[in-house]
């Protein structure tokens, strides 16, 4: 995408009423005014919250916002000129309850308050294979502590990834910290895949589909 296009996005954003973009520096002073209010202050209502990490383009999350009206989903990217597709296709098909927030997701626990978020899907990650970025991993134990803390008691983490390394390396740290309840290494040939699992591909997800790459899925409780 060229520089002009990225720009041009940024500003759109900007006059997004579903965009939301924090500094860094009010984050950490505990400036954020959203934190442990989107449901008062934000959506306006008492429903479930469920985020979508590294959301890309925002498919999931505008998905299953479209599947679920009585539910809220924020999709989380730090790459705002990638989320403006799904900010633009929620604004222009008046979906209430979908917005995108502009943020590292190793701050999450500056954005959201202790048992603010019902559910978590974590989709096509980077997988950090190289040793020295362990801790940059979205399921390393430093991240799935993040997400314990603001995920309620029993809430579920939903992990879709083509790396087979990612999936194996959060199933062991899963199986040390919490509950595993469903994990295939190749959702497309197992007839009894979670619907959610299979129902929507997003952009990257096709591409590793046509590269013939086996989806893997993993749902589980910290």
């Amino acid at each position: 995408m060229g520089t002009k296009k990225k720009l041009k996005r940024f500003k759109e954003n900007e006059n997004f009423e579903n965009v939301i973009q924090p500094s860094r520096s009010d984050l950490l002073n505990e400036k954020f005014l959203l934190k442990g209010k989107w449901n008062l202050n934000f959506f306006k209502n008492n429903f479930p919250i469920v985020l979508e990490l590294g959301c890309g383009k925002g498919e999931y999350s505008l998905f299953l916002a479209n599947k679920n009206p009585n539910k809220n989903y924020i999709g989380i990217d730090i790459k705002g000129a990638r989320f403006w597709k799904g900010a633009k296709t929620a604004i222009e098909s008046k979906m209430h309850n979908v917005a995108f927030l502009r943020t590292q997701i190793e701050l999450l626990s500056y954005c959201f308050g202790e048992n603010e978020i019902d559910e978590i899907w974590i989709t096509f990650p980077d997988p950090q294979i190289k040793f020295n970025r362990t801790k940059h991993r979205l399921t390393n134990p430093q991240m799935l502590n993040i997400y314990k803390n603001i995920i309620i008691k029993k809430g579920i983490i939903h992990l879709k990834t083509d790396s087979e390394f990612l999936f194996g390396y959060t199933l062991g740290n899963v199986t040390q910290m919490g509950e595993v309840i469903y994990a295939h290494h190749d959702i497309y040939k197992n007839e009894n895949s979670p619907i959610d699992s299979t129902a929507i591909q997003t952009f990257y997800e096709k591409k590793f589909l046509e590269k013939n790459k086996s989806i893997t899925y993993m749902k589980f409780r910290l």
